[in-house]
Order: structure tokens, then sequence, then C-alpha cells
């Protein structure tokens, strides 16, 4: 029989745990590892192989749907199950578009995951019910093979500079999470102000919560 290796990313702790019990239930999925953000992801995924990845859209660092095309950089052949909360279509397209096999709500997890990840491995995309209700077929491979979301004007690396200035970090924590100089990141920041045609911070806060790479204060 053969053992699936599962990697989880989710930036809650809690989640990751339910998650994880839900998985061990199955005799043919064994978790063997976990993270909190789309940085911690990648650098994991040098050291393992896993067979599936269940990732979250809204993680510190580097979000979700960023982290798909790296990850499947480091493992061609790892399949990517989109675990959210966002019942957007928008994010739904962004990601399958970016590469996900599969997408998830989390308010599905406890009767549909197990499902989800089997189709996956299958080489099956699988839809949560919610949304395939809402969104056919035709509408998921349109935009798997057309990426029928808006061109994104930014660098992966902008955009991973984006998402932490959004988060407040300063250049100096940016540099160090990056492992790339203070004057590299300050060289991003102005990039973006020219890109997005942008002044200030808090315009690029207010683009970064619009984009969806930060989720706006409660």
């Amino acid at each position: 029989m053969k053992v699936y290796q599962v990697l989880l990313a989710d930036d809650h702790v809690l989640i990751r745990h339910g998650i994880k019990k839900i998985i061990e239930s199955e005799p043919t999925l064994e978790v063997i590892g976990q993270v909190g953000d789309g940085l911690e992801l990648l650098n994991m995924m040098k050291e393992v192989t896993p067979d599936i990845v269940l990732l979250d859209i809204s993680m510190p660092n580097l979000r979700g749907i960023e982290a798909i095309g790296e990850a499947k950089k480091i493992c061609p052949d790892v399949k990517i199950l989109i675990l959210t909360m966002h019942k957007s279509k928008q994010y739904l397209c962004h990601a399958m578009s970016a590469g996900a096999d599969g997408y998830v709500l989390k308010e599905d997890s406890d009767t549909e995951l197990l499902t989800a990840i089997n189709q996956v491995l299958k080489g099956n995309v699988f839809i949560s019910p919610v949304l395939s209700k809402e969104f056919s077929s035709s509408d998921v491979d349109l935009c798997i093979k057309t990426k029928n979301f808006p061109p994104e004007p930014l660098t992966p690396r902008e955009r991973q500079v984006l998402k932490m200035v959004a988060e407040g970090r300063t250049s100096r924590d940016i540099a160090e999470l990056l492992s790339i100089s203070t004057r590299t990141v300050e060289h991003h920041r102005a990039n973006l102000l020219k890109k997005l045609n942008i002044s200030n911070t808090a315009d690029l806060i207010k683009y970064a919560i619009h984009k969806g790479y930060i989720l706006p204060s409660t």
C-alpha cells in the first residue's frame, strides 16, 4: 500500500492540528511537515519531497498563490491543494491559473478534504462543492488554460516586498527575511511606487489590500 506524503502550510497552528487529525484518519496519507508561511514552505520543500501540499492563501511573508509556482519549480510533480476561507471566484481563478490542482474551503474540510486529496492525487481537479455550483468546469478550464485574470505588473520578488511593506515591516526586516541587502529592498520599493504610479506607503497598503496580498484590518 502506497502512503502519500502531505505537507501542511497554514499560519494558524490550531487549523494545522485539526487538518492533521483529519489526514491521519486515512492510512494512505502521512503528514511529513508543517509550516506557517510561504517562505518556510519553499525552504522545507528543498529538504523533503511531498506528494501533495495543502496550502492556505493568506499567510505571512509569501502568500499561498505566490508560492504555488515556486513550489512546483522545486518539486515539479507535487500536487497543490488550496485550503482556504476565501469563497471569491477571483481567488479561485487566480489560484488555478497559478497552478493549483484543487480548491477546498476550510468550512468543508471535515467532509470534503479527504475526497479532495484523493481526487487531486489521481490527477483530477477538485473544486469545493459550494463554488462548483457557481463556477462550471469550463470556467475552471478557462482559468487554467488561458490564465484568465488581469496581468500582474509586478515580479515575484516585488510582490513579496509589497506584501511585507503592507504588513508594516521595515526595509531591514524585509532584507533579513528575504536574505537580500537593505539597499536592494529600497530599490524594490522605489520600483513599486514607479510601476504602480503610487506616491506613498499608505497607497501601497491600499493596493495590497485591493489585490488580496493582505487582509484589511478588522
